[in-house]
């Protein structure tokens, strides 16, 4: 009988812990789910007898051993600062690691001290790091061995609520972790175009945003992630023109956003002394020039004269940013009074459904000349309130890949991420089993 344990039983966790229990039996599996508050670990194994739930403190480090030690394969679902915590003790174990978040510097510094131990640590298995790399590289290899040229490459992805359940005038609802999406963006984002480099800092990132569209989804904005070069040696495509990765949004999100952004309202940097005495009113006259013969409003528009426009003024007038209500945050940073103003309106309704889009675009040239492109989508939409898009994506193929190791038919050692065919194929034909599936429309140029 094979132990697996997951450290960490959060929402993230919820499809990957579901699909190993389903398996367990079958396979001779036991899944152990550890979290700090055991109760919620408790409530994942559903009644199984083949699940386990127990306790875990990662800054136990007598705790962490004796967990490790005694299982056979670990899954860390933890906050991503504390994965090096566990790849560090699973190298001195002895233990395969996987985990749906990016390889750090500290976990790539394993790699040799992993080969030595003889396992893998097996890192962004989720969707966006995970599934991207997956269908991205399954047909960038599928160009190369037919002699194609790769000459550009885009790839987004949204965190989004589902069409049927976008009901506000953002077009946005919070799928995930809000603090992440008020500070998305921050620093410079790189990207290379037509063999021009291209470095946008912060403050004009969301005015620089391409456009596209899904068939029988809508349109959609698309702003750049921070470092879409780092891809070049990820995909194995050093002497590409253009590469570039982003964010996808409803058409017109940007455009309302740019205008926290401007006003300094997504800082995390220093905090705001009084901010237990203020009101969202207060909040947003903190950034506005000094004076008492306008209105708020007035001088908001007055400041952003140049973006603003009655569409925008009225998204941000929906947030109830000019009313006078209670900021309850003592000594709070300006974006954590941002995402305590946010989740009052940006949380899912119940009922509501979220979804994830993906897309890829790749331009080549053949063979024999032919300029062409290949527009790869994937849309997927949660189930419940705890199966949502964004669990199902990231845990799924984290999933697949565990019982890939537990089966012995992944034997890699050192650090990997999947683009490689002997990761990425058997994942992405059972995901696509499982509904989740891109399609693929080519075309010339």
């Amino acid at each position: 009988m094979k132990k697996i344990s997951i450290l960490g039983a959060g929402l993230s966790a919820t499809s990957l812990i579901y699909y190993l229990i389903e398996r367990a039996e079958k396979y001779d599996w036991e899944i152990h789910i550890g979290d700090y508050d055991e109760n919620i670990a408790k409530k994942k194994t559903n009644g199984n007898p083949r699940a386990k739930s127990f306790a875990f403190n990662v800054n136990n480090s007598e705790e962490v051993n004796n967990v490790i030690s005694n299982s056979d394969i670990i899954v860390s679902m933890l906050p991503a600062r504390f994965h090096h915590i566990i790849a560090e003790n699973c190298v001195k174990n002895k233990k395969p690691m996987l985990t749906a978040s990016y390889v750090s510097n500290e976990i790539k510094e394993l790699d040799k001290k992993a080969k030595d131990a003889g396992i893998g640590i097996f890192m962004e298995l989720g969707v966006d790091p995970g599934i991207d790399h997956m269908s991205a590289m399954k047909i960038i290899d599928r160009l190369r061995n037919e002699g194609s040229v790769l000459e550009a490459f885009f790839s987004s992805t949204g965190g989004l609520v589902a069409p049927e359940y976008d009901n506000n005038p953002w077009n946005y609802k919070f799928t995930w972790n809000p603090r992440n999406v008020v500070v998305a963006g921050q620093g410079v984002s790189m990207f290379i175009r037509n063999g021009n480099y291209k470095y946008i800092p912060y403050h004009r990132l969301f005015r620089r945003l391409i456009h596209t569209s899904i068939d029988g989804i809508g349109e959609f904005e698309i702003y750049p992630n921070r470092d879409s070069l780092k891809y070049r040696e990820t995909y194995g495509l050093d002497d590409i023109p253009t590469i570039y990765r982003g964010t996808m949004r409803r058409k017109g999100f940007a455009k309302a956003w740019n205008i926290f952004v401007q006003l300094g309202a997504t800082d995390d940097s220093f905090v705001i002394e009084n901010s237990s005495n203020m009101t969202f009113r207060d909040f947003i006259n903190t950034f506005l020039p000094y004076r008492d013969d306008i209105s708020v409003e007035v001088k908001l528009k007055e400041q952003f004269h140049d973006i603003i426009d009655d569409e925008i003024f009225e998204r941000l007038k929906w947030l109830d940013i000019f009313e006078n209500i209670q900021i309850p945050l003592k000594k709070a940073t300006p974006a954590q009074i941002l995402q305590y103003i946010l989740e009052r309106k940006w949380q899912l309704d119940e009922g509501d459904k979220d979804m994830i889009a993906m897309q890829h675009r790749f331009e080549f040239i053949t063979k024999s000349g032919k300029k062409k492109q290949i527009i790869s989508s994937l849309v997927v939409k949660g189930k419940t309130n705890e199966e949502t898009a964004m669990a199902i994506t990231v845990g799924t193929p984290l999933a697949i890949a565990v019982k890939m190791v537990a089966l012995g038919k992944i034997n890699l050692k050192g650090v990997h991420v999947p683009v490689i065919p002997q990761i990425y194929n058997p994942i992405l034909e059972e995901l696509e089993e499982l509904g989740i599936k891109f399609t693929e429309v080519e075309s010339n140029l």
